[in-house]
């Protein structure tokens, strides 16, 4: 019996069903399951839900088989939301300086009378 080695170093996605990812046949599956519910479940006329069943597909065509640079459609609309929602300029400016005085401590040193204290300056204040 000969053996061989089964490459698991390999950083390809596994194709399930009709040449698709579990990533594209759970996003089909989801399309269908939404477009269908469109067909069924919308209280308008059969020509108008029809439509919306057929943008719902589209939508989810797109987004199951449409991989632009090889990366799957979500993963640029992510790119294009973060993009939207971050400024466009930076602008850098020093800190203020939070100046506060220094705090004072009382130590009373043992052996002393309780009228005599020491003050200090903390070191920890902050």
């Amino acid at each position: 019996m000969e053996r061989h080695e089964i490459p698991t170093h390999l950083t390809v996605a596994d194709r399930a069903f009709l040449g698709l990812t579990m990533r594209q046949l759970l996003s089909a599956a989801i399309g269908l399951a939404l477009a269908f519910r469109a067909l069924n479940d919308l209280p308008a006329p059969f020509a108008l839900r029809l439509g919306a069943a057929g943008v719902v597909l589209a939508g989810t065509a797109v987004l199951v088989l449409w991989r632009p640079a090889g990366r799957p459609a979500e993963e640029w609309a992510f790119v294009l939301l973060r993009f939207w929602t971050m400024p466009r300029v930076a602008v850098w400016r020093p800190r203020e300086r939070d100046v506060q005085p220094l705090a004072l401590r009382e130590v009373v040193l043992p052996g002393g009378s309780p009228n005599s204290s020491v003050r200090e300056e903390a070191a920890d204040a902050a």
